[in-house]
């Protein structure tokens, strides 16, 4: 088998390793090292305009933990014995406009100043005409915690490559989890909100039954 096929077969076999682990090992952690490439692959996530609109917080505190518990059911059980707890937050300053998208274009793209006057006017058209999204500030929002998925859904894919085990957690009130991450000023003065959560670790138990899915024929239609 050539390296180009197994390669092709380490991609799958991780997407068929990955499901959804309901249950961790409390007794395992994930080193250092293979943390760091599960947030690099998060941090290396393409994103609209290249705006990076995230933050990914680490919890590790064993107190926060409990506390978020209380406010994320979907959670709970995760938190006990997850290795590592992500929770994905987008910003809701991504006006076309906004500070940070100007500063952002500036400092990290190292754009000119020609090229940012160029790129803002067809961001505006973006976010005014073609996706109608100033009407309000939820419309922006959503615009950015959709993009908080590629990140997240790469770490996962990273993870599950060097076999690791995750889990996507939206299951959870969102004002409470908002209130608590504002009370510990972890939203910086409401640039952020919480948008998903994800556990890493490893499994306590195997799956009880295969994975399942629809055959491509009946989600895939070329037109």
């Amino acid at each position: 088998m050539s390296k180009l096929m197994m390669k092709k077969q380490e991609i799958l076999d991780a997407f068929y390793f990955r499901h959804a682990t309901k249950e961790y090992d409390a007794n395992k952690k994930i080193s250092e090292e293979d943390f760091q490439l599960i947030l690099e692959a998060g941090r290396l996530s393409p994103s609209s305009y290249g705006l990076e609109p995230w933050k990914f917080l680490v919890v590790q505190s064993p107190e926060f933990r409990e506390r978020l518990a209380k406010v994320a059911s979907g959670a709970a059980v995760k938190l006990k014995g997850a290795s590592h707890f992500i929770i994905l937050l987008a910003r809701v300053d991504m006006r076309y406009d906004s500070e940070y998208i100007i500063n952002h274009m500036k400092s990290v793209q190292k754009m000119p100043d020609d090229t940012i006057e160029m790129v803002l006017k067809g961001f505006k058209e973006f976010q005014e005409t073609k996706w109608n999204m100033l009407n309000n500030e939820r419309t922006l929002f959503d615009w950015a915690s959709k993009q908080t998925y590629i990140a997240l859904a790469n770490m996962m894919t990273a993870a599950a490559q060097i076999e690791i085990d995750s889990t996507p957690i939206e299951g959870f009130h969102f004002d409470d989890v908002h209130a608590l991450l504002e009370s510990e000023g972890l939203l910086e003065n409401g640039t952020y909100k919480p948008s998903v959560m994800a556990a890493f670790g490893y499994r306590k138990e195997d799956p009880q039954r295969p994975k399942t899915r629809k055959s491509l024929n009946e989600i895939v239609q070329w037109i």
